[in-house]
Order: C-alpha cells, then structure tokens, then sequence
C-alpha cells in the first residue's frame, strides 16, 4: 500500500491549503458534523465554529492541510502552534461519504509527521464527543474537558 492509497485502496492526495479553500473546507467541516445526526439547532449553533475564513489558512499562527480524491476535498485538519512546542489540532474533519475508510487516520498520521519535522513535542485536541473512541484510537490520551465555544454547558473531551 502507497502513501497515497488506505486500506480501500483509495487513492488521495495530501496538499497545504490555501485560502481560496476556506468556503469549501467550511461546508466540508459542517457536512461532517452533521454525520453524527446532531439536530438543526445544534447545527444552527455549531456553524461559527465550523466556518473557517481565509486569514488562518494563509496565516504562520496555523497550518491547515487538505485531502483530495479526484481533485475533491474528502477531509482536511488544521494544527494552530502554541507556545513551548505545543500545537492544538483544530481541526479535523471527514466528508461524511469517507468515514470509516481511512482518511482520518491518515490525516491524524500527516499531522503527527508535520508536527515532528516543526520540533513540536505535543498536540493537544479537543474533540466531538463521537470521535474520542477514534483519537483514542490513533495513540492520544485523554486529558480532561474543555467547555464548548459554542454550547454552553457542553464539555468537550
């Protein structure tokens, strides 16, 4: 198996973003939540955090990269860099159509090597409530909760 196929044998590709991507990935982050069967208001609420404009994805502050099938976004995850050699994963998201293929593994795997190549010792997430069992999965450890930015009251693994 290539670097560029998982376990499917689909066949991706892995490139930086750039900010003209920043409509589509917003659309794909949110394709995405809706996965997990959250109702409308939910997503009503979700949306700001799930928007995603061009300044971060240009920025130094953030690195966010973009999986493509066929020249079509499928997934993409974004490290912004704290201080003392610590990233946040701020992002990682999978079109609804490819969860369960592969691709979030692969991104989490791109996002440990770029971390590696930046001396950045740790990356810390904070995750859907859904997805914990797969960043589990993937080698992190759980840490604790973080409130929701937008669900008050909503604690965030």
């Amino acid at each position: 198996m290539s670097d560029n196929e998982t376990s499917s044998n689909l066949q991706f590709a892995i490139r930086t973003a750039v900010p003209s991507d920043a409509s589509a990935l917003s659309k794909l982050a949110f394709r995405s939540k809706a996965y997990w069967g959250y109702d409308i208001d939910f997503m009503k609420r979700t949306r700001n955090e799930l928007t995603y404009d061009a300044g971060p994805i240009g920025s130094n502050e953030y690195q966010f990269y973009v999986c493509e099938n066929a020249g079509k976004p499928i997934g993409f995850y974004a490290l912004q860099f704290l201080d003392n050699g610590v990233a946040e994963l701020d992002a990682l998201f999978v079109e609804k159509n490819f969860i369960g293929q592969g691709i979030g593994t692969v991104l989490i795997e791109h996002a440990k090597d770029i971390a590696s190549q930046l001396n950045v010792a740790m990356i810390v997430i904070q995750g859907d409530p859904n997805a914990e069992e797969f960043y589990r999965s993937v080698g992190a450890v759980p840490a604790g909760y973080r409130e929701s930015g937008s669900i008050p009251g909503r604690s965030l693994p």
